[in-house]
């Protein structure tokens, strides 16, 4: 990938081509610091077909929305970030239901809960997290969720409002026994480049409990940055190192993993 940026120049090698397509479920193309064409172009060069651009307040909605609006193979998820609910007004959410009415917004999210960092109120969260699954069934959209030390609790959430037809676990953090709760209810874990972590053996043990119709794959760019270019920019292109380290996880080819994870994207957010 090139730019004018120190931060772009210092971008990670193109990697082999993946021998099936398939698509980020997850990344921040507003913060990702090279022009959008150039991520969709070496995404693809590394048989990444599509992105999902994705959503944490209300401007970066807005971004997802324009750049799904302008770029055929990007879709966008609007919601508010659990780290950006204190407060949170009905104003704010209603200007998120209004835009998941856009065609190209397939997902709400990301929302959840975070108690690592905790920068929101428990209730604030709490009221978005509800507020945000109410959208994502009213609108028939993907719900996206940000589940950071607080599995419980949005497990418990979810049970209680009732879920959307179709939930996703970004970056999945749970162990192996969540995996087998998200796999009894359905939902989808996607994977990221942390999976590749030497201290993520856990992580490891929740990939290899989780059904194969059930896995997705991320980058959560511009953040973590798979092995073995940990410490460097992440983008759409360095997912072929994440696919190929949970095709070895899992124990099957890395074209059968890449089928299953294009048709459980397709599944998750429709057609392209």
């Amino acid at each position: 990938m090139s730019s004018g940026g120190q931060a772009a120049r210092s971008y990670a090698p193109l990697p082999g081509r993946l021998p099936v397509d398939v698509f980020d479920s997850h990344c921040h193309l507003d913060i990702v610091e090279t022009p959008v064409d150039e991520q969709l172009a070496a995404a693809k060069a590394a048989g990444v077909a599509r992105i999902v651009t994705i959503g944490c307040d209300l401007a970066s909605s807005r971004f997802a929305v324009d750049a799904a609006g302008e770029f055929d193979d990007v879709y966008a998820g609007v919601a508010i970030h659990p780290n950006e609910t204190t407060g949170i007004s009905d104003a704010v959410l209603a200007d998120i239901e209004a835009m998941a009415a856009h065609p190209k917004v397939r997902a709400i999210g990301e929302t959840g809960l975070d108690y690592y960092r905790d920068w929101a109120p428990k209730d604030d969260q709490h009221r978005s997290f509800r507020a945000h699954i109410g959208i994502a069934k009213r609108t028939g959209k993907a719900l996206v969720i940000h589940d950071r030390d607080a599995h419980d609790d949005v497990l418990a959430i979810l049970k209680e409002e009732g879920a959307p037809g179709t939930v996703v676990f970004h970056c999945y953090s749970g162990d192996a026994a969540m995996a087998e709760v998200c796999a009894e209810n359905g939902y989808l874990m996607s994977f990221a480049g942390n999976v590749t972590f030497k201290n993520a053996e856990p992580l490891r043990e929740a990939l290899r409990a989780a059904p194969l119709d059930l896995i997705l794959v991320e980058t959560d760019a511009p953040f973590l940055t798979p092995v073995p270019h940990r410490g460097k920019p992440n983008a759409s292109y360095l997912i072929p190192h994440t696919v190929r380290a949970m095709a070895e996880i899992k124990g099957v080819e890395v074209d059968e993993l890449c089928t299953a994870i294009a048709a459980n994207g397709e599944r998750a957010f429709g057609p392209w």
